[in-house]
């Protein structure tokens, strides 16, 4: 199925790896000109090379920056003052005691999982606006509506995001730009791949079984018993950034596995 989305430019955030990373090659697929963001300018490189050779048809730039420094952030707007897409995947989490989360822990999520994505879409909205046609996405989390306790200061900023997507959405009322957040369950990124392989250190045992596993015995409400694989959240991306999801609007998408237990 064509999307819709030829030669239309994507910013990506955090796209060296998982999620960022998925949403970027599915964006390629349909044609779009993905910009990639990552900190490390060889790892954007190389992701940028892989994207070419895949989809030769389109022109994907390397967009390397610290988001959450705000000097890298706007030279990063000189360099690309128009987008059409904004996806603001970058983040990080870890799982954390809450006695132990200090002060500046709760800043520096803030400053990453938050104030960043606000800045960027601070910037983009307002020329979306006017070209009369955009799509921002935030990549949230089931922990968001569901908080599990294991990382506080995580679940705290993709609240957050919820709150804001909804706010921003207000704003394109009876215009073709729409806002609306993601919020994928457990998904397997290479490093949920790595913290697996470290709890089951046996080499002869096959990754699915170490996956049956962990699900079982971590996360029995998941439905699919199995983690979400970064494409399947790439492709639910693509579609939202299309002219086919323009009803979408400040909506909180799950696609979580099943791990939600409620209806809303």
């Amino acid at each position: 199925m064509d999307m819709g989305l030829k030669n239309k430019t994507a910013l990506v955030t955090g796209s060296t790896k998982g999620i960022g990373k998925a949403i970027a090659i599915e964006l390629a697929r349909e044609g779009v000109n993905v910009l990639i963001n990552g900190r490390n300018y060889e790892g954007v490189e190389r992701t940028v090379d892989q994207i070419k050779s895949a989809f030769p048809a389109t022109s994907p730039q390397n967009a390397v920056a610290d988001l959450v420094n705000i000097q890298q952030r706007e030279a990063l707007f000189e360099k690309f003052p128009d987008v059409d897409i904004l996806v603001n995947s970058m983040g990080r989490y870890e799982i954390m005691q809450y006695d132990d989360v200090s002060d500046e822990v709760w800043e520096t999520y803030f400053r990453t999982n938050v104030l960043a994505a606000n800045g960027l879409s601070k910037f983009y909205l307002p020329k979306m606006l006017k070209n009369d046609y955009g799509r921002i996405i935030f990549i949230a989390s089931e922990e968001a509506v569901m908080p599990s306790g294991l990382m506080p200061q995580y679940g705290m900023t993709k609240s957050m995001l919820l709150s804001l997507s909804k706010s921003l959405s207000k704003l394109t009322k009876g215009t073709g730009v729409t806002v609306n957040s993601i919020m994928p369950g457990p998904t397997l990124s290479e490093n949920v791949q790595h913290i697996i392989e470290g709890i089951y250190p046996d080499g002869d045992m096959m990754f699915s079984e170490k996956e049956k596993n962990f699900m079982t015995t971590n996360l029995p409400q998941s439905e699919i018993q199995r983690f979400i694989e970064p494409s399947e959240i790439g492709r639910l991306a693509t579609f939202v950034c299309s002219p086919y999801a323009s009803a979408f609007r400040g909506s909180p998408i799950r696609m979580d596995g099943g791990m939600v237990p409620t209806i809303f």
